[in-house]
Formats: C-alpha cells, structure tokens, sequence
C-alpha cells in the first residue's frame, strides 16, 4: 500500500461450511470460518488485534469478536450492502499500514436460507418505508425491480440482448461445474436461463442469485508477520471505494455503476491497469450486475460488456476468467458475498483452486494479479481491491 509505511499482505482465507445448513446457526459459522482461516495462515491467534464484521450482532463487532473469543484494539463494522468487505479491507489494510493494527481478521456468516426456510426471516426485500425509501417503496420497487429497471435502460441504450445477460449466468454454471463446493453445478444452456420462471422483468430466475448459508474469513498482516505465515503472502496493491445513490430517482445514469470510480482508485493506487488482471471476482447478484461491473472497471468500453463476454471469455479457460467459483449465480450467496470474492481471489492466486477451474498462465503458474469488486444495495456502493502474489 503507497499510503502507509508497511506492505499489507492476505495471510489466511477459508469457508465455513456452504449450502445448505439448517442445523447451524451463523454465530457458528463465523467461528468455522474463522477458526479455518487463522489454520490457512499458520499464525498464532494471539497476534490479531484487529477485527471486522458486520450484519450479525446487536453490537457488531464487538458481540461477534467475543464470541470468537477476540478482544482487538481496532474494529470496523461498515455495512454498505454487498461491498461492505472489500470497503472494510481497504480499511483494514489502511490501519495495518499506517501501524494501528498488526492482524485484522474479517468474519462473515449468515444462515439466510435456512432461516426463511423455518420462517425466522422475510424474503422481502423492499427495504422498509423510511428516508427516502418511502417514495418508492409503494411503486414496488424491491432490489430485484431496481436491478431489473437498470438492466432495460442498458439494453434500451446501448442494445445489449437478452441473450447476452442469460450468457453470464451460462458461464457461471461451467465454472461451478469445476467446484464442488458449488450449491448448482449441473450444465446450463441460454435457453434454460431465459425459460425459467420471470421473477422481475428481463430477470428470470436463472438470472439471479441463487441463495444458500455459509460464511468465509480472510486474516490480513504487516508483512513482517506475513514473513511467517504457512503460505506465500498475497499482496494489497491498491484499494477504491465509493458510493453512488440510495433513491433510484438520485441515481444519475442507469449504466454507470461506483465501481467506475472505486475501480479507478484501486488500479491507480496499484500502479497497474485493467488489461494486466488475470482473473476478476466481481459481485453477481443478477447477470447485468457483471456486465456493468465488467464495463465499469474498465475491461472494454462502456456498452460494450455484452459483446466482451460473449465466447466464453468468462470462464477459468477464457480470456479473462470471472468468478472462477461459480459466483453468487450457481456457488454460494448467503447475502453479503463481498468477502467470498477475496477468499476465491486469494485462492486462485496461490494455485489452490481445483482443477478445472484453477487459472494458469502459459508458463504454467498461477495468475500474478486479480482484482475483487464488491457492489452494495442497488449499485449504491463499491469496493475494489487489486492483489497480487509477487
């Protein structure tokens, strides 16, 4: 990181248990992860004085920490929707590199299936009826509409098909279909995504997330403490955040989501550009939301994400394999995913990734560089992060 004095490395990744789990609760699940994670890295324990969570807890961090058995000197508990881990690493890489904290570890698990399952939760995602939500809310504006709303308008703008959105969901499935810890893996076809069931218009259901329980971690360290981890350090090279709007009336374009600006930050902070990642984990509640992630970090133009996907350009053989796990599409998605997307990152950078869906250079070796991006609520938040292993 240029903004501090110590480099700031991913020591340890790991998931908890995924899919389907309806005898846990996500206390548990945080601790698997957790505990999995502190394994992964082959620290001591003792050495996190850093912690971050969010979504679970009266008083998040600080009930989960204790229960996780921590009592850190730094917290954070940001929650901005589905970007809320990769904001929260920036900030977590920040804080070790500026010497405030030597080891932050970053939780997640949430057990949102099993719990509208037996009725413990609502499926409804309209997000209440204060603040500005209250002039939409009774025009039917879910999550679901306001991503389908901004869908059209990129197809009505820059004539991106149908056809093309059911792709992403069809790419996703063939790198699931390599992972099997993947909740779907049986092969898709387009005509599979766009003969399932409407859910919100252009979205049928095979173009949104699928939902499951589970939970993941990842341990950041000062290097000098990476220095002694089980594994080859893979490096923050450079972070973004930012935030567009909460009210859909307030969201100036449509097709233009924050990432433009987080991931603007994030590759100039890293010194290096779109074209060199080797391997994108980017947030994929719905088909469209790659799509404009794809255009919006600078992978091809603006308008042009359809035609860049197209070929199998996505998967871990393509040319720019995007989330090689399968994604929140057909993998996992317990609801925040962001920090599904630094283990997968991680992972694939060091090589430990299954076959099939490992990404390899020519020469053989794992990929050098990979970026995350997370994306909150309704393209209302981003968070970027650049890694890399050398």
């Amino acid at each position: 990181m240029t903004r501090g004095t110590r480099k700031v490395a991913v020591a340890g990744v790991a998931l908890s248990d995924c899919g389907r789990l309806d005898a846990v609760t996500p206390y548990a699940l945080h601790a698997q992860a957790a505990r999995r994670a502190v394994r992964d890295a082959g620290l001591d324990r003792s050495l996190i004085d850093g912690f971050a969570s969010a979504g679970l807890g009266t008083l998040a961090p600080v009930e989960v920490a204790e229960y996780l058995g921590l009592r850190p000197r730094w917290v954070d508990s940001t929650s901005v929707g589905g970007a809320t881990w990769e904001v929260m690493a920036a900030h977590a890489a920040d804080a070790i590199a500026q010497g405030h904290a030597n080891a932050v570890l970053l939780v997640y698990g949430s057990t949102a299936r099993a719990d509208i399952k037996a009725g413990r939760r609502t499926s409804d995602l309209s997000f209440g009826a204060r603040g500005p939500a209250q002039f939409e809310v009774p025009y039917g504006h879910t999550l679901i509409a306001k991503y389908a709303m901004a869908a059209r308008r990129h197809m009505h703008q820059y004539g991106t098909t149908i056809e093309q959105l059911a792709d992403i969901a069809v790419q996703a499935r063939a790198n699931a279909a390599h992972n099997p810890y993947a909740l779907h893996r049986a092969p898709l076809t387009i005509d599979d995504v766009l003969g399932s069931r409407m859910i919100a218009d252009p979205f049928t259901a095979l173009h949104c997330c699928i939902r499951s329980d589970g939970g993941c971690a990842v341990l950041l360290a000062a290097e000098e403490y990476a220095a002694d981890a089980a594994k080859p350090p893979v490096w923050v090279l450079g972070s973004g955040t930012a935030v567009s709007h909460a009210a859909m009336s307030q969201w100036e374009d449509f097709t233009v989501s924050p990432a433009a600006v987080a991931g603007r930050q994030a590759f100039e902070r890293a010194g290096v550009s779109p074209h060199e990642i080797e391997v994108a984990e980017l947030y994929d509640a719905f088909t469209y939301m790659t799509l404009v992630t794809l255009e919006d970090l600078g992978f091809c133009a603006k308008g042009e994400g359809g035609a860049f996907a197209a070929g199998g350009r996505l998967t871990t053989g393509g040319a720019l394999p995007v989330n090689t796990d399968g994604g929140g599409l057909s993998a996992c998605h317990p609801g925040m995913r962001g920090l599904f997307l630094l283990v997968e990152a991680v992972r694939q950078l060091r090589g430990e990734a299954e076959e099939g869906r490992q990404v390899r250079r020519p020469d053989g070796r794992p990929p050098r560089l990979a970026v995350a991006s997370g994306t909150g609520g309704w393209f209302c938040s981003a968070g970027t992060l650049v890694l890399g292993r050398d």
